[in-house]
């Protein structure tokens, strides 16, 4: 199978960076997306079964992530394995919404707005927390912010043109945070926010690529 590698040269360096499209998204997280399906749709039926709406959750899934901010911010003992800790609850929760949102017929414009926009908030106050924790340089944290909030802003600027980017990009919300709970658990929290820059920027690199091959003048 012949693989088209692209190359951007970045105009106030000398180094290129290079992606295969498609290859991840559409192809390493698509794969273990339908490979955890019917576990999340078990969970999803579970989590509906109580009768609480996915609003319910989304909400539950922004607290767990305020309160690992908060744990971050603080700096106490043991505060990256806490913080780590409540963030991957929060991911979880911020799955069972939509889970919940498939199993009982309520996916709504309404649940998808409140979920997108508390997605932001948590993430934000994520970052915010690692910085006044003193977990990474602050350049690096606004770097990571700037970059994250970018990667959210292409998605919605291409949803506006009818142009669909879910899955493109290897770094969307989900593998964003997972980096920063998982290594900053093993205490390297600067690494992961370096990584969280790193592909959050190839991300908004190639969803710009992607919407700008997309759109139909």
């Amino acid at each position: 199978m012949a693989v088209i590698l692209n190359f951007i040269k970045l105009p106030s360096t000398n180094f290129l960076i290079f992606y295969i499209p498609g290859f991840w998204e559409n192809h390493v997280l698509n794969n273990l997306r339908e490979a955890l399906r019917p576990t999340l749709e078990k969970i999803g039926n579970g989590f509906a079964s109580t009768g609480l709406s996915p609003n319910f959750w989304t909400v539950i899934g922004l607290l767990f992530a305020i309160c690992s901010a908060a744990v971050y911010g603080l700096g106490i003992e043991y505060g990256l394995i806490i913080g780590g800790l409540l963030l991957l609850v929060s991911g979880f929760f911020d799955m069972v919404d939509g889970q919940v949102a498939r199993a009982t017929g309520k996916i709504s414009k309404k649940g998808g707005y409140l979920d997108s926009m508390f997605d932001k908030i948590a993430e934000t106050a994520i970052f915010l927390g690692i910085l006044v924790g003193g977990y990474a340089e602050p350049y690096l944290v606004l770097l990571a912010i700037t970059l994250s909030l970018l990667v959210s802003y292409a998605r919605a600027k291409s949803d506006s043109l009818n142009i669909k980017l879910q899955g493109v990009g290897i770094g969307e919300r989900a593998e964003r945070l997972l980096v920063i709970a998982i290594i900053g658990i093993f205490g390297f929290m600067e690494i992961a926010v370096i990584i969280v820059v790193i592909i959050a920027a190839i991300t908004l690199i190639q969803r710009m690529i992607f919407t700008t091959k997309h759109i139909e003048e």
